[in-house]
């Protein structure tokens, strides 16, 4: 909690805003909370220490924004790859990572792969590509790991 503060009191500080947290600035790794201050600009919030982005720009999470609204309505996760848009929206799966495109949890489409259905099978059920149930699974496993 303590560097969630420092992260917030940081951001309202350095761009003169009251809503800290709701900033299309911040991301995080899952560790850290860091503050993008411009176009490649990205420093750790509690010390301002700048990563090595090649390190942790595939681990960095983002607040998903609505066109013109002022508030964040999900968290895109970069864990995922880019084939499959995976999300957490408090408006769909409870706080489980959602498949933006059909707001299916991850779980239960691996759930699915696990007990043995084909991902041609999956796919059809839930309008997607062999593909995609084939990166989103294999994305899976390797979390896991």
């Amino acid at each position: 909690m303590s560097e969630i503060r420092e992260a917030a009191t940081a951001v309202r500080e350095a761009f003169d805003t009251p809503y800290g947290l709701v900033s299309k600035r911040i991301a995080t790794d899952g560790v850290d909370i860091f503050i993008q201050h411009g176009w490649g600009d990205l420093r750790r919030a509690c010390d301002g220490q700048v990563p090595i982005y090649e390190v942790v720009s595939d681990y960095l999470r983002y607040l998903t924004w609505e066109p013109g609204d002022d508030f964040p309505s999900s968290l895109r996760l970069r864990q995922y790859p880019d084939s499959v848009a995976v999300v957490i929206d408090p408006r769909f799966g409870h706080g489980l990572p959602v498949v933006a495109a059909n707001r299916v949890t991850v779980q239960v489409m691996t759930d699915l792969w696990e007990a043995g259905e084909t991902v041609e099978d999956i796919a059809y059920d839930y309008d997607m590509t062999p593909e995609q149930i084939d990166a989103l699974c294999r994305a899976m496993v390797s979390l896991a790991a």
